[in-house]
């Protein structure tokens, strides 16, 4: 039981896993894979009933197909809300909530996340950083948090004419 217990909590406090939802082919590479924009799609970890897409460039050519090259710091993010909103657990602001590689080793694209009580908004932020120097080209996306409408039960009863 405590095994489970710490796994689950070990898999929480990671980032989200996410999952391809498509790309496009912005340069056709002779020698090698195709530079390209990659949409991934992730819901937050700690908090149910929100997704967040994220779009970011994927270098091509013969580094790009051996995984050494540099990805550029273009990235962009839309959250929505897809659900009743809970909390999973408690939140920390500017907290990682996605983070794929962007280079070999040094870089990174990013998601953190912040919660602003005075407009009941989560904030969601990407950027990439690296060792050394980081970028500053970030996109930032806004949910605010509404009541979720209950879906009503299907009705057994035939259509009135």
């Amino acid at each position: 039981m405590l095994k489970t217990t710490l796994a689950a909590a070990l898999l929480l406090a990671l980032p989200a896993a996410a999952e391809e939802v498509g790309e496009v082919t912005t340069a056709i590479k002779i020698l090698g894979a195709n530079h390209r924009i990659v949409v991934e799609a992730f819901d937050d970890p700690k908090v149910e009933g929100v997704a967040c897409f994220v779009s970011r460039a994927r270098t091509g050519g013969i580094k790009g197909s051996l995984g050494i090259a540099e990805d550029t710091s273009d990235a962009s993010i839309n959250c929505q809300q897809t659900g009743p909103v809970r909390f999973r657990e408690e939140l920390d602001d500017g907290e990682e909530v996605y983070s794929r590689r962007a280079s070999l080793v040094f870089k990174h694209v990013q998601v953190v996340r912040f919660f602003d009580e005075q407009r009941n908004a989560l904030v969601y932020l990407t950027y990439s950083d690296r060792v050394i120097e980081g970028s500053p080209q970030n996109s930032v996306s806004a949910v605010v948090i509404r009541d979720w409408p209950a879906t009503p039960a299907p009705s057994t009863a035939p259509p009135a004419q």
